[in-house]
This record gives C-alpha cells, sequence and structure tokens, in this order.
C-alpha cells in the first residue's frame, strides 16, 4: 500500500473530471483517477452533443427559456443563465482543445459551417455534434490533451472507497480519499489540498440502463457519508429510447433522430406522442418517457418502435453512422426498418449540492457534473444540457482551485488502509444476489411512474438490503463489485426517501397519488445525521 500526495485529486475522467484537469495551471499537481481506461465514462457514449446558442435566429433568453420550461419550475435560475451565457466560449475552447464537430456546406463557395440539430424541448437548432458519436469524439480529443500535460499523473483502474477528512483551524476539511486498485487488490491513500468528484451519475440502481457499468453513483454516495446534503435525487431521467435487442447491452438510440423528423409508432405503425403532447416526438423526455411507458403497459407490448427510414438513405447513414451500423449488425436496416425501443434509466437530475464554482459543503471537496446538484436541470434535464453543465462548471471550479491553492495547507498524513481484521469474501453470490434484488425492485418500484404503496415497498427492502450489505463489508475483503453495491444501497435510499417526501408529480417524479402538481416549488434537499467524522 501506498501514500500519493498532490495539489487536487480528481475523481473521475468523463467530461467534468477531464476540463478540471485541462484549465488548473501546469505549477499544479493532479491526480486524475479512473475506473478502467480514461475512455471508461458515461462521455465516452454520449451520441446526441451539446446545446449552445450558436445561431443567429437563436438567443440566450430563448435557450434559458426553454431549460426552465424542461424543468417544469423547478430550475435555479442562477445555474440556468451561468450555463447558457458561458455556452459559447465553452464550445470555442473544445474547438481549440481538437473536438472535430460535424460541418456542412454553406453553399456559398465552399464555406464550412458547423451543423447545429435539434432535440426535444429546444425552440431552436442549438445542438452542436460531431455525428452521433459526439462523446467519443470529445473524449478522445480531451485524452490527448491531459496526455500532453506533465502535471497531471493518470491513475486506471481505481475506484474511490471513502472521502478523507481533517479539522483545519477549527474547520473540518477533505484532504483525500482512499483509493482501491481494482487489478492489484490494494487500497492506498491519495492525499490533496483539493478533491474533485467528477464521477458520473446513478443509473446502474436501475436494472435497465443506457449507461456503462461505472455509473453507480460512488461520488453522491460518498459525499453524503461524509456529511453533504445532496438534493432532488427523485429525479431520475430515463431516455425514451434505448435499443431493444437481446444483444444490445445499453445502447442508446439518440434523441437526434426524433430531432431529425423520426417517427414513434405502436406495434401497427400507428404514431401516438400527438395524444399526450402537441410537440409530439418533439417533447421534453419526461413526457416521451411515460407515454411510451403508458403505451407499452396498455398494449402488453415488450417494446415500440422509431422510425426515421422516411428520410433519404445517404441522410440517415451520415447523420447517424453509429446507430446505423450497429443496428445494421443486429439485422435492423433503419433506412427501412423502424427500431425496437424501449426507456431506460439516463440520468441523474439531483446529486450532491454545490456553489456556482462547484463547492459542496464539506471544503476542500468540489463535485461537477452529474456528480453535482447545481440548480441547472430542476425537475427534468433538458437534451445536450448535461455535457455543457460539464465545461462550464468544470472550468469555473478549476479557477477557484487555482486562485486560493496557495493558501491551503498540505494534508496531513492519515492512518494506512486496515484490512487486518477482515478475511477473503468465500460468497461472492451474495454480492451478485444483492445487486441484482437491488436494481430489480428500484425498476419495478421507484420508476417511470410511482405510487406510495410501491416507494413503502422499496423502502423495506432497501432497509434490509442496506444491513445486509453493511454486515459483508465489515467482515470482508473489498472489491469493485462490493464497493459498487455498497454505494448503489445509499443511492436507492436517497432516491427513495426524496420521492416519498414529493407529495406531487413534476417533470420526471410522476406519482398516481398524487397526479397533480402542487403550487409550492420547491427542491428536496436531504441532510445527513450522525455523521461520523471519517478522519
Amino acid at each position: 500500500m501506498a501514500t500519493y500526495t498532490h495539489d487536487v485529486l480528481i475523481i473521475g475522467s468523463g467530461a467534468a473530471g477531464l476540463t478540471v484537469a485541462l484549465n488548473l495551471p501546469d505549477t499544479c499537481r493532479v491526480a486524475l483517477l479512473s475506473k478502467g481506461q480514461l475512455t471508461s465514462a458515461s462521455t465516452w457514449y454520449a451520441q446526441g452533443g451539446i446545446a449552445a446558442v450558436l445561431d443567429e435566429t437563436d438567443s440566450m433568453d430563448y435557450h434559458i427559456t426553454d431549460t426552465h420550461i424542461a424543468g417544469a419550475g423547478l430550475c435555479h435560475d442562477d445555474a440556468v443563465r451561468k450555463t447558457v451565457e458561458n455556452g459559447p466560449e465553452a464550445i470555442r475552447w473544445l474547438i481549440e482543445q481538437g473536438v472535430d464537430f460535424t460541418r456542412f456546406d454553406s453553399g456559398d463557395g465552399g464555406t464550412q459551417e458547423y451543423h447545429l440539430t435539434r432535440e426535444g424541448g429546444h425552440s431552436h437548432r442549438r445542438i452542436i455534434h460531431a455525428a452521433d458519436a459526439t462523446g467519443v469524439a470529445i473524449s478522445s480529443a480531451l485524452i490527448r490533451q491531459v496526455e500532453k500535460r506533465a502535471n497531471v499523473e493518470r491513475f486506471e483502474h481505481r475506484v474511490a472507497v471513502d472521502l478523507i477528512s481533517e479539522q483545519h483551524n477549527g474547520t473540518r476539511r477533505c484532504t483525500g480519499a482512499y483509493i482501491h486498485h481494482i487489478e492489484k487488490g490494494d487500497t492506498d491513500v491519495f492525499l490533496a489540498r483539493s478533491v474533485v468528484l467528477a464521477t458520473g451519475g446513478a443509473s446502474k440502481v436501475y436494472l435497465y440502463t443506457s449507461n456503462p457499468d461505472v455509473a453507480t453513483g460512488d461520488g453522491i454516495a460518498m459525499a453524503w457519508r461524509a456529511g453533504c446534503r445532496v438534493a432532488n435525487m427523485e429525479f431520475m431521467q430515463f431516455h425514451p429510447t434505448c435499443l431493444y435487442h437481446p444483444k444490445a447491452k445499453s445502447f442508446l438510440i439518440t434523441e437526434a433522430i426524433r430531432g431529425e423528423g423520426g417517427h414513434l409508432l405502436l406495434p401497427d405503425g400507428e404514431r401516438f406522442m400527438q395524444r399526450f403532447d402537441e410537440r409530439g416526438e418533439l417533447a421534453p423526455r419526461d413526457i416521451v418517457a411515460r407515454a411510451i411507458d403508458h403505451e407499452m403497459k396498455r398494449l402488453g407490448a415488450d417494446c415500440l418502435y422509431l422510425d426515421i427510414s422516411h428520410r433519404p438513405a445517404d441522410f440517415i447513414i451520415n447523420h447517424f453512422p453509429t446507430v446505423y451500423a450497429k443496428c445494421l449488425q443486429l439485422g435492423i436496416d433503419i433506412t427501412r426498418d423502424p427500431i425496437p425501443v424501449v426507456p431506460a434509466a439516463h440520468y441523474t437530475c439531483g446529486g450532491v449540492m454545490t456553489d456556482l464554482n462547484g463547492q459542496t459543503d464539506l471544503p476542500g471537496l468540489y463535485a461537477i457534473g452529474e456528480t453535482s446538484f447545481t440548480g441547472l436541470h430542476g425537475a427534468n434535464r433538458m437534451a445536450s444540457n448535461s455535457l455543457l453543465e460539464c465545461f462550464v462548471f468544470g472550468r469555473a471550479a478549476s479557477e477557484h482551485i487555482a486562485s486560493q491553492i496557495n493558501e491551503v495547507p498540505p494534508p496531513a498524513a492519515v492512518p494506512e488502509w486496515d484490512e487486518s481484521k477482515v478475511t477473503e469474501a468465500d460468497e461472492d453470490v451474495v454480492i451478485a444476489h444483492n445487486w441484482d434484488e437491488l436494481r430489480r425492485f428500484m425498476w419495478d418500484y421507484v420508476g417511470i411512474v410511482r405510487t406510495v404503496k410501491r416507494l413503502q415497498r422499496a423502502n423495506h427492502r432497501v432497509q434490509m438490503l442496506k444491513k445486509e450489505i453493511a454486515d459483508f463489508y465489515s467482515n470482508y475483503q473489498i472489491s469493485n463489485d462490493l464497493l459498487e453495491l455498497r454505494n448503489l444501497v445509499v443511492i436507492a435510499e436517497l432516491i427513495i426517501r426524496s420521492a416519498m417526501e414529493r407529495k406531487e408529480s413534476r417533470g420526471l417524479h410522476y406519482m398516481l397519488d398524487h397526479p397533480d402538481a402542487a403550487d409550492e416549488i420547491r427542491d428536496t434537499v436531504l441532510t445527513p445525521e450522525n455523521i461520523s467524522d471519517p478522519s
């Protein structure tokens, strides 16, 4: 076991973590951690793009208004304005880093302009993208830049266990984390003047999700255990269109297909979205996901369909090469055939509460991107605002960290990880069983449509699982699966508690017992009780 000391520890290698790393000064010694390779983050899988005001027919006010409408009244205006107004500059920064966004011939003699598409909830075309593999383009470019930075030390195949804090001048401050090496089995100490949680969301708490396996809410759970408040965890966004095929694990069908005229169809080929919203297929995601869920249950259908085949084949192949290739591999030619789709857990709208610099309740600890609650998304994230949030708040956090790094004392030494009182687990089937049970009852009871009775059942089960997992964690050596399960049960409890507190239907939280929105507009804020100092 070893102790590593840096100025800044960044846990997570997606858009948020990479942005912080690249905007810190060269004199700042940075540790950048990833659960797998640096590409092991949700950003890599993002298809659609980034929302920003880049067209002269669009405006900041339009983007701000669209975001507030999609957020069902819960968006914080200061966070929305900060994000939207810094959008164009964030895009320019990405282009400087080498992100190759899709262009088209403007028709005036060869001038190439960036292609903007439109997605649900947006009143204008403002989604800049790299075909339908925007995440790959962003991750690849930013990782290339990080690899050039001598001050950024990269640590792959590492998972955080818990945060470390110490008292300084009467104030508790985050000074690092215990980090487990997944391949070697060692648990090391990482110390830093500032710690950044950029671990992404928590959609793996559900049985069906568009997210990669790493999205287990690690940062949110660790921050909660360290004493940080979380907010609006009941608002889990379900993407309306995940590919339905036994061999297509977690493959998302980009919303841009609907933005470019794709039709949602019942099994008999009938369109149905106009019955649910006048915007049809371009309604916000919560409305579209509920409509699909309703029709599937009404008809007893395993899936519904998304059809873009009425557009020219060349247009489809050029605009959606990733979706086209994946579907063709499975025997579906999207230039001729509709795509079978189902909703799947996709995005965590709540998270660790932060200010506009990404600071949490615990001094020295920052949360960026999907891990955080900035107030931007309200009760429902508008498509393609999430990546923009990573860049805007990642740059803000790096500036804030750099402005005070020299005022923060070096962290004190802490005890090494002690495994002397635990043994090697001989019943890993317990982890697998609990993992499966947790994700199934969250899908069945705390999914797209909820009831008081379902939430009560889920709460009963999560309390039993919580005790069983805590006992297992106390007696056996840790592993990545056990750490993720330990975090997921915390996430499940936070979602259930938040959902039980919100006695209304708003945005992504739809309650059959309370179908109307309440007059009072408020966030659901949970505060840890009896938090012990982990230092």
